[in-house]
């Protein structure tokens, strides 16, 4: 394969330092000056200008420029050194919370008399906790941030220069401004350049624009005017899609258009997720009701007359009661089994937090080109002589066909002699391809389902002369030779310039007069046609006098064979995604550079718009409304397409919709997507076709560029959402459970506390974790894209949930609370006389520590569903949550029986009356959760209203 064949990407990544920026603002102001003169220019004076020549530039004077001006490499977003970042780690109120816990386990240690080494063992576990919660958030976030490294690393960088008057090929990063390039059918532009030559040049935008026609490019000067509309220039990481030319560099990395779209970019702050906000809120009230509470019990106990240390210890176990120290792991590692289940789905999650905020999304702002289509022109309908062809298949590979092929044979043989492009076979991972103008390489496809053989036909009638489309007459016309000598000229372009041109129609393979009547009648197939959104060419022929005829002759008394609609199909997956998203009270905006009627026809086809008569909003309209209009403009439209709109119209968009109160994500590809990706609070890039900008701006990158990925990643975050209320109603109604008995004790004027700090973190770092991890890994539950999305504000502690909390916490705490004092009055020893070592106050407390630890076994069961009946849901559809219960029964039977745990814990055998006794208490919180579900099924299940 020749090395034009080959994709490649304008630019690599560079870091980029103070220094450098300081020393680039010169240069790059020179560059952008250059970029307004250069397009009203003639030729000669491009190069006068640019400090070239014809010739290109000398070795030694690209040396002086990149000295300059610098490698031509937008600059890396400066990111931390690893283990800055993984510090970064610990600066979370959360950790900050497990930290001082840590501490003051570690005080406690240094100050008990003796010092007991469990304690010291448990401040270490406490930190281990914490270094696990960080290494789990730093290695996702650094793997996924290198994964997207690579996908940059697999694409080349090169282009063709003329150094010293000669062709060579050099990497991308080494051009300067003043190098000649040259541009061919297929390459991507890998600067901003100023066109000398130009022969039918075309080139493609999407990924700068979001327009995905073919643009015709001139050599010729051009009025002054915005830059991006110089017809006579071509930017970075566009795509020259037919023709070829020379072009002279005028910009270079960040001076380049892309690079003003990433420094706008870079300007936008990064948005904190809706569980950023909640678990910040959350660590900041636990932290406060720890030591609160703590502080409060100290000041109550301390006068009493008990040993510093002890009473300080106390209040340390009230702390350590209220702090779930499994919490932060647990949240981590729940989202980090929902990234590793969205990669499996080809979604790469660069932020754990961004998984949960997914499932808040109620809002999709959505580019169209890349996105929701595939970027590949296809012919669907032909109409020839009055009657119309539907045409199957999407794509470029020739799989389809035409319905009744015969009469339109000679209409798609036309169209394909009269085409530059050619199709690119597959080749490893590259699927079909077209290497040219994708409109005509639909041509060429169409032509093979019906049949043809394009190489074939031109071989077998070669072409003698071209005429090349322009603006001006809006048509393309070949001239071949036949077998017998003769010549046909092959004419394509806008219907209705074509028409004017023809005065026959082919019917049956003769040429017949064209009537007025008839005319009309191609009048109105053209017009139906492009009312779908379909771009329509005619296709006409006529025989010439020789090979090179004058254009006048070629282009008169053409003989029409008919009409050829096309346009770039939607992927197929993703209108069963729309409806997904439509089902779940998903809001999509389709917000694009395309053309009104084009947007609102692939949103028609996708299920994005159902309305006949839909709100279109064009860049020019946006920019005038205020703030105001723009909030009532997206409060009253429900079905809303934005187009024409720039960069700067999709970031302010994204911002309307988030002072609303919205939850947004924004998908795209190009790097015009970038700012509102970054800013959005999910930033979803596509990580195939997508630029390097539009990836490194998104928190989430979708491998197989498939927007059906969007709604699993919406369900998957959902489902991550429900799971962690899960296990935090899970965590925090056992810490009820261990809380109320150490208050109980202290009213009651019990000397010591009913469960201590070392058997508080035995239940939080050793039976609680591994089922608080299952009940995070639950499967998505059949329903989750069934309801709409949370609202905004709503909290992750809210009304509901702390009520869950309450109950089965105290229900637990009423149990311990029962078993504990049971123990102590039926031993008939009063208050005063027990001490630490006391068979009956050790088996006391060993009972309440069981009793948590197997009533916490029946609360997994019982919260693993809000209303439906867990016996219905299925006690083994979750073997994870029950083993995981039964190892934390099976630690606690050890902490009990094995003597050197009984040391370390200060417990007692129990008997299996005891466990009885324990199993009983976990059943009856099982049975009130079943009860309170079954309340709650009938109140939802009563009909509305009724009589008094």
């Amino acid at each position: 394969m020749s090395s034009h064949l080959v994709r490649r990407r304008p630019a690599v990544v560079r870091q980029e330092g103070p220094a450098t920026r300081r020393a680039a603002e010169g240069p790059r102001q020179g560059q952008q000056d250059a970029a307004s003169a250069l397009p009203a220019l003639r030729t000669s004076a491009v190069f006068t200008a640019t400090g070239s020549s014809a010739r290109g530039l000398t070795a030694a004077e690209a040396a002086g420029r990149r000295a300059v001006h610098g490698p031509n490499e937008l600059p890396a977003v400066k990111r931390g050194r690893p283990w800055r970042r993984f510090v970064a780690q610990f600066t979370d109120l959360f950790a900050i919370v497990l930290l001082v816990s840590s501490a003051l386990t570690f005080l406690a240690y240094w100050l008990g008399r003796p010092r007991e080494p469990a304690t010291l063992q448990l401040a270490l576990a406490i930190l281990c906790v914490v270094l696990l919660n960080a290494g789990i958030g730093f290695a996702q976030e650094y793997s996924a941030e290198r994964t997207a490294q690579s996908l940059r690393a697999m694409v080349p960088h090169t282009c063709r220069v003329l150094r010293d008057g000669e062709r060579r090929e050099l990497p991308a990063r080494e051009l300067v401004p003043g190098d000649v390039v040259i541009l061919e059918a297929g390459d991507a532009v890998p600067a901003d350049c100023r066109l000398v030559e130009a022969h039918e040049a075309a080139v493609n935008n999407a990924a700068l624009t979001g327009e995905s026609d073919p643009v015709a490019r001139v050599a010729e000067a051009v009025p002054p005017g915005p830059p991006l509309e110089a017809r006579n220039c071509v930017w970075m990481g566009t795509d020259l899609v037919a023709g070829t030319g020379k072009a002279v560099v005028f910009g270079t990395g960040a001076a380049t258009e892309f690079g003003r779209i990433f420094r706008l970019t870079a300007a936008a702050p990064r948005q904190r997720t809706p569980l950023q906000r909640q678990v910040a809120g959350m660590a900041r009230r636990v932290a406060g009701a720890a030591l609160a509470t703590g502080a409060a019990l100290f000041a109550i106990r301390a006068p009493g007359g008990q040993p510093f240390v002890d009473t300080f210890v106390f209040s340390l176990g009230v702390m350590v009661a209220l702090v779930p120290e499994g919490l932060p792991a647990t949240l981590s590692v729940s989202l980090a089994i929902g990234v590793r289940r969205m990669a499996r789905r080809h979604a790469l999650v660069k932020q754990l937090l961004a998984v949960e905020a997914l499932g808040s999304t109620s809002v999709i702002c959505t580019d169209k080109t890349g996105t929701l289509t595939q970027a590949e022109m296809t012919v669907v309908q032909l109409w020839a002589d009055g009657v119309s062809h539907s045409v199957t298949g999407v794509g470029y590979a020739p799989a389809g066909e035409v319905a009744d092929p015969g009469p339109v044979r000679e209409l798609l043989r036309a169209a394909a002699l009269c085409c530059n492009a050619r199709l690119v076979p597959p080749s490893g991972r590259e699927p079909w391809r077209v290497l040219g103008d994708t409109t005509e390489g639909a041509l060429l496809v169409a032509a093979g389902k019906a049949g043809l053989d394009p190489a074939r036909e031109e071989a077998r009638t070669p072409r003698v002369a071209e005429y090349p489309f322009d603006s001006v007459r809006k048509l393309m016309s070949t001239v071949h030779r036949d077998g017998d000598g003769g010549h046909f000229a092959y004419v394509k372009g806008a219907p209705v310039e074509l028409l004017a041109r023809c005065d026959a129609m082919d019917r049956a393979g003769k040429r017949a007069p064209l009537t007025e009547t008839e005319r009309a009648g191609v009048v109105a197939a053209a017009d139906g046609m492009a009312g779908q959104g379909l771009r329509v060419l005619g296709v006409a022929r006529r025989q010439v006098a020789g090979p090179r005829p004058p254009l006048e002759d070629v282009e008169t008394r053409l003989t029409l064979l008919g009409l050829v609609a096309m346009y770039d199909p939607p992927r197929p997956e993703v209108r069963d995604a729309v409806d997904a998203c439509r089902r779940a009270g998903i809001r999509i905006v389709m917000v694009t550079g395309d053309h009104p009627l084009t947007a609102e026809a692939v949103a028609r086809r996708v299920g994005i718009v159902r309305d006949p008569a839909p709100t279109l909003v064009t860049g020019a309209r946006l920019d005038a409304l205020d703030d105001d209009s723009l909030d009532d403009l997206l409060a009253g439209s429900v079905e809303l397409l934005l187009c024409r709109v720039a960069p700067e119209h999709k970031l302010r968009v994204v911002t309307a919709l988030q002072r609303r109160g919205e939850v947004v994500a924004v998908t795209g590809d190009g790097a015009n997507d970038a700012p509102a990706l970054k800013h959005a609070d999910i930033g979803v890039a596509m990580g195939a076709s997508g630029t390097d900008v539009a990836r490194e701006a998104a928190v989430m990158v979708l491998l197989d560029d498939s927007f059906a990925s969007i709604g699993t990643a919406v369900g998957l975050g959902r489902s991550v959402y429900r799971n962690i209320r899960k296990f935090l109603i899970y965590l925090f109604s056992h810490n009820i459970a261990e809380l109320v008995p150490i208050l109980a004790a202290t009213f009651a004027g019990f000397p010591l506390v009913p469960i201590t700090a070392v058997q508080i973190l035995a239940i939080d770092l050793g039976s609680d974790v591994l089922p608080a991890l299952a009940l995070g890994a639950e499967p998505m539950e059949p329903d989750v894209m069934n309801s709409p999305p949370r609202p905004r504000h709503e909290r992750l502690f809210s009304a509901a949930v702390m009520g869950r909390i309450v109950f089965l916490g105290g229900i637990q705490a009423l149990g311990v609370c029962a078993v504990f004092f049971w123990h102590i009055h039926a031993s008939g020893i009063p208050y005063a006389d027990f001490t630490k070592s006391d068979p009956v106050y050790r088996e006391a407390i060993t009972m309440v520590q069981a009793g948590i630890v197997v009533s916490q076994f029946f609360n997994a069961l019982a919260v693993r569903t809000d209303r439906q009946s867990v016996f219905r849901a299925g006690l083994l559809t979750n073997p994870w949550l029950l083993a995981a219960g039964c190892f934390g029964i099976g630690l606690m039977a050890a902490i009990s029986y094995v003597p050197p745990l009984q040391a370390v814990f200060h417990t007692a055998p129990l008997d299996p009356a005891d466990w009885a006794v324990l199993a009983g208490l976990g059943a009856l919180l099982l049975v009130a959760e079943e009860c309170r579900k079954g309340v709650l099924r009938r109140r939802a299940a009563a009909p509305k209203g009724g009589t008094r």
